[in-house]
């Protein structure tokens, strides 16, 4: 999912908490709309390691071509995984939601955390591209160690 949808979408679930529980400090309100969004930062980290440049609009760009690569390799029924995303695996999530235990913030990070993997899941669905993400970052390592 695009990160203008991520931005509207946790935009209005935050204005839909602060609605129905008007007492839920600013702060944390803040964390969820933030963590819905800034998950995808290891969106940004894999353009970094694949093109070698920082700057945003780099990451944008190669995030345009992977799409079209995708695309094609879709219509011709090529289905592999690609980038791996550990900020959207399922052990991430619990590593925030063992540590929010222990730092109570966490647990609204968690919550837009959710909201992202949710969005992103409804999407993939929706494009029948499910395959192309490794949700389990064991998984992922696994895959790395049978190939070497």
């Amino acid at each position: 999912m695009l990160p203008r949808y991520h931005v509207i979408y946790g935009f209005i679930f935050t204005a839909i908490i602060w609605f129905f529980a008007p007492s839920t400090k600013l702060i944390y309100l803040i964390l969820i709309f933030l963590s819905s969004i800034l998950m995808d930062f290891d969106h940004y980290i894999n353009s970094l390691f694949k093109t070698g440049k920082a700057s945003l609009k780099n990451s944008f760009e190669y995030h345009k071509k992977l799409e079209k690569e995708i695309q094609k390799k879709h219509l011709t029924g090529i289905r592999k995984k690609t980038d791996f995303h550990f900020l959207h695996t399922l052990e991430f999530h619990a590593l925030i939601g063992l540590l929010s235990f222990f730092w109570f913030p966490l647990f609204y990070v968690l919550i837009g955390m959710f909201l992202h993997s949710i969005l992103d899941i409804i999407d993939m669905v929706k494009k029948d591209r499910l395959y192309l993400r490794e949700f389990f970052f064991f998984n992922w390592i696994r895959k790395i160690l049978k190939r070497n």
